[in-house]
């Protein structure tokens, strides 16, 4: 089951991303073009929070089965200091969390606005906040302190 989940998990990763990118573009687009906010808009605000609240289910699921994070709760003193334990333990849920409450809170704040501008505004500024704590968060392959694969097998 831990391996279907954590695949399942990284494929949500890529469409948390690109709905996220695409929401962005939206707001910044209609931001600083002054464009009327569409049924397009709207729904990609509704996708964002959609898709990252479905990765946080999987993400919390997956938490409460990972043999990494099992061996963070049991030895909490010693794997508090080993980097990658403590990242997946810790790190990495702590700030998607606070990822996915921004993505919310904006989602949220958007939908109250009385003007275009000030959905596209508030979109902008709490999704971008959002993005960069998952770009700083997601184990990229790439990255030196803690990398796993950019696509998992089923």
């Amino acid at each position: 089951m831990y391996p279907i989940l954590l695949a399942v998990h990284s494929v949500i990763r890529w469409l948390v991303l690109i709905s996220l990118l695409y929401a962005l573009y939206r707001a910044y687009r209609g931001w600083y073009t002054k464009a009327l906010f569409t049924i397009y808009d709207i729904r990609a605000r509704q996708i964002i929070a959609t898709i990252a609240h479905i990765q946080l289910v999987v993400g919390i699921w997956l938490y409460l089965i990972s043999p990494i994070v099992s061996y963070f709760r049991q030895h909490l003193k010693t794997a508090i200091h080993i980097r990658e334990i403590r990242f997946f333990g810790m790190e990495h849920s702590t700030m998607m969390l606070l990822a996915i409450i921004l993505i919310t809170i904006g989602s949220g704040k958007a939908k109250r606005e009385t003007t275009a501008i000030k959905k596209f505004k508030t979109m902008a500024i709490w999704f971008s906040i959002a993005l960069l704590i998952i770009f700083a968060s997601i184990p990229w392959a790439f990255s030196p302190l803690v990398s796993r694969p950019n696509f998992r097998p089923f």
